[in-house]
């Protein structure tokens, strides 16, 4: 699954709802710094459910080697050379969910209502099509219902709700939600 078989043409700019232009690319290598500055500039709030901690350094390099392997492919949207947002296309080594990604998506507080969290979740959708994959899973905890809108905008359709799933780093447990939407049926 490397990622010459993306499709999309990578970099472009793009112009969001409100007018404002973005520029996407797909990480690299060389972008590891930029992440650890953009996820260090997070509200806390931003991070309580993220299932690494993407302001550790080590973290970090391991999403890039994932990157590098192609098990992850990761779009990311800068203004101005600096990094504002991203979307992720997960994918695991289990053989029995082979045709499955995850998509993960986070942006700047600046940086939403712009159309921003929609334009990165379409594009890492299209290249879940790219790579021929049949099921695209979204998780969220049942707090962020800015999340679940934004997915269901775009056609996902709730799967599961698990009671007390994940733990913030308060200790409090939260309700994870699952959303799925089969490629087939993708209309963004």
């Amino acid at each position: 699954m490397p990622v010459a078989e993306v499709q999309r043409t990578y970099p472009r700019d793009v112009t969001l709802s409100g007018g404002q232009s973005v520029h996407l690319r797909l990480m690299q290598a060389d972008d590891a710094q930029k992440m650890l500055e953009f996820a260090r500039n997070l509200d806390e709030e931003d991070l309580l459910f993220l299932r690494m901690d993407i302001t550790a350094e080590d973290v970090i390099d391991k999403w890039v080697a994932s990157v590098e392997t192609g098990q992850r492919v990761s779009v990311l949207a800068e203004r101005g050379g600096k990094l504002i947002g991203y979307g992720s296309l997960n994918r695991t080594k289990l053989t029995w969910t082979r045709h499955q990604g995850e998509i993960r998506v986070i942006i700047n507080p600046s940086e939403r209502r712009t159309g921003l969290g929609s334009t990165l979740a379409e594009e890492v959708y299209h290249v879940a099509c790219d790579l021929e994959l049949t099921k695209i899973v979204a998780q969220m905890p049942v707090s962020q219902p800015g999340g679940r809108r934004l997915f269901e905008s775009l056609g996902f359709k709730p799967e599961a709700l698990l009671t007390d799933w994940v733990i913030d780093r308060e200790g409090t447990t939260h309700d994870l939600l699952i959303m799925s939407h089969d490629v087939s049926g993708f209309t963004g």
